[in-house]
Order: C-alpha cells, then sequence, then structure tokens
C-alpha cells in the first residue's frame, strides 16, 4: 500500500490548539467497524457504549519536562534538547537544535551548571547520545530546569502542564502524552467501574516518532521507533478474564493498543516488559484489542494507518471526512473517536 493513500484534507483551524476546560467536554465520534456506521455524540456518552465485564486498558505512562535549554560553557551558544528514551543509567538519545557543532566531547550546561551533558555520539537519525551529570537527583532536576514537550502542530503555550497528563498517570518516561486518555477524568472513571466495567493499565512511554509522518512512499519501507511498554501481572490476569467471559478489551489510545497487540504475537497474556517496535497497518490481525477510543490524527501518520486496520481504510477516511465537514477538533487535544 501507498503512504499517500492515508491523506486527506484538514483544515488547520481544526487543529485544537488548547485543551477544553473541563476533560470530558469533547466531542465523540463512534464508528461501527463491521458496518461503517458513524454517531455524533459527546465523550460522556461513552458509557452508552460498553458493557458489564467489558474491560478500559489506560497507559498509565507520564509525560516528562523533556525540553532543556542550555549553553556551550566555551562559546555561550544556546543550545535545545529534547529527552527521548534513557538508554541507560544517565546516557539519553536527545535531538538537539542547532545540532552541526554539537560533536563528540561537547560539554552543555543547564540552569547555570545545575545539570551537565557530554555528547557521546551521534545518532542514525541525527539526535545525539549524551551523558548527563549531576549532584542530586535527575528527576527533581528535570522538574525544575525543563519544559513539557508539546507536539510541533500546537503553536499556543500551556497554561496548566498537568492537562497534558492524563489524571491516571504514574510512570514518568514518556516524550508525549497518550492523548486518548486526556479525556477521563477520576469520576468518570467511577462511573464506569459502577456500571461493571473494569478497568486496567499498561504503561507505554511515546517517544516523538508517533508524531512523525511517514516519509517513505509505501508501507512496507517504514520502519517503527521504538518505544518502551510493560504488561503487569493484574493487568494480563484482566485481560484473559475478559476474554474468558466473552467480553471485550478496549484499548484507550493508540499506544495501548499497540502494547496490547505487542504483547498477543507472542501467543500468550503473561506480564511481560521490553522494547517494541510493531507497525499495525491494514491486513493486520488484532488478536487482544476488540475495540479502540482514539483521538483524531495526522493525514498518512502510522496512526491513521492503525485504525484503518481497525476499520477499513474506506470506513476511516469516511469517518474524517466526516469530522472535517462537523469540524471535530484534532490532534492532542481535539475530540475522540470510539471504534467499535
Amino acid at each position: 500500500m501507498r503512504v499517500d493513500e492515508f491523506d486527506f484534507d484538514l483544515p488547520k483551524e481544526l487543529i485544537a490548539q488548547s485543551p477544553l476546560a473541563e476533560r470530558t467536554a469533547s466531542r465523540l465520534m463512534t464508528l461501527n467497524k463491521r458496518t461503517g456506521a458513524i454517531g455524533h455524540h459527546v465523550f460522556p456518552d461513552l458509557i452508552e457504549f460498553l458493557e458489564p465485564g467489558d474491560t478500559l486498558i489506560l497507559n498509565d505512562t507520564r509525560v516528562i519536562p523533556a525540553r532543556l535549554y542550555g549553553i556551550k560553557p566555551d562559546t555561550g551558544a544556546k543550545i535545545e534538547f529534547l529527552l527521548l528514551k534513557e538508554q541507560e543509567p544517565d546516557v539519553w538519545e536527545v535531538l538537539v537544535r542547532p545540532g552541526k557543532k554539537l560533536r563528540p566531547g561537547t560539554q552543555v550546561t543547564f540552569g547555570d551548571g545545575l545539570l551537565h551533558a557530554e555528547i557521546l555520539d551521534t545518532t542514525a537519525e541525527g539526535g545525539r547520545m549524551v551523558r548527563f551529570s549531576y549532584d542530586g537527583i535527575f528527576y527533581e532536576l528535570l522538574d525544575q530546569l525543563g519544559q513539557m514537550p508539546l507536539p510541533p502542530y500546537i503553536t499556543e503555550q500551556l497554561d496548566d502542564a498537568e492537562r497534558y497528563q492524563t489524571v491516571f498517570n504514574k510512570h514518568r518516561g514518556s516524550a508525549a502524552a497518550p492523548t486518548a486518555g486526556l479525556h477521563f477524568t477520576a469520576d468518570y472513571l467511577d462511573r464506569l467501574r459502577a456500571k461493571g466495567i473494569q478497568i486496567g493499565f499498561v504503561t507505554l512511554h511515546v517517544g516523538l516518532g508517533t508524531f512523525r509522518p511517514v516519509s517513505v512512499e509505501t508501507l512496507d519501507e517504514h520502519e517503527m521507533h521504538a518505544e518502551w511498554y510493560d504488561l503487569p501481572a493484574e493487568t494480563a490476569e484482566l485481560i484473559r478474564e475478559t476474554k474468558a467471559a466473552g467480553k471485550r478489551v478496549v484499548a484507550v489510545g493508540t499506544t495501548a493498543c499497540r502494547t496490547l497487540e505487542t504483547v498477543g504475537r507472542t501467543g500468550r497474556i503473561e506480564p511481560q516488559s521490553g522494547w517494541t517496535d510493531i507497525f499495525i497497518y491494514p491486513g493486520y490481525t488484532f488478536t487482544v484489542v476488540d475495540a479502540l477510543i482514539t483521538n483524531f490524527h495526522l493525514p498518512k501518520s502510522s496512526l491513521v494507518m492503525l485504525v484503518s486496520a481497525l476499520a477499513s481504510q474506506a470506513a476511516i477516511l469516511n469517518a474524517y471526512r466526516e469530522a472535517v465537514a462537523h469540524e471535530y477538533r484534532f490532534f492532542s487535544f481535539g475530540d475522540a473517536m470510539f471504534i467499535y
């Protein structure tokens, strides 16, 4: 399949620049993956589409303030780091700007010397491997010095950084939020539990590659970025029980979906962790996920390809055309879709 088969027209004014005042105030489009039928709702209506015994799986990662601004102490030149992932203790893969003169051995300091970095190597994608040195606790320094790494298509500043975190975040490590989870509040999760809907958690630390458009011509040329995931024992047991009872596993977001399908490839729903580069596109057979709650994604992105695998390419592109016509809000702070 060609990447341009997943293109569609998206007016820039439909890209949501800020979150709504209330997390659950967004709209909800429903898409029946068997019939292609589309419905228009508000997010709290989701509960009407779920049945007792169904299980929601949410990604409990926490976004770190991964954007750092520092200087080269020898020249005073300003340097920007964007932390991607920790490869070993205090050694990180980062994006740098400007990068031309950041050769191995170069020193960069942040916060008047509270945090130091040494460039170790250049990555194949043009980033850098760096080693940090400091006194104290790294994540406390990051909270003090770093800024939230909002996606490149969001140009407005965020007044409250916690609005780019889910209310159930737990494990630090993401460079981007699992945005389908932003629609939930603690009260709404309690409403779901009261109806008999089960809630489980996985962790997948989202990388910046999730925002990158697919830059090759055909899907079989694309290489997915790897992200770290964890499926805990209690969630594995919950999924097994849900399947045994004939109920649905509903992934909240493409990150939870990719985690569950990575586990599904092993043939056993058992606790595990590791790195996944699973690429889901039409023709893929889902082994764990029965339904998906997700936001509206970028044209020609791997995420549009993923949702096209769960429904169909024709159904998704038709739904996206309707979303544009009805002026749904797109991307991280946008509206939601339930594919069932």
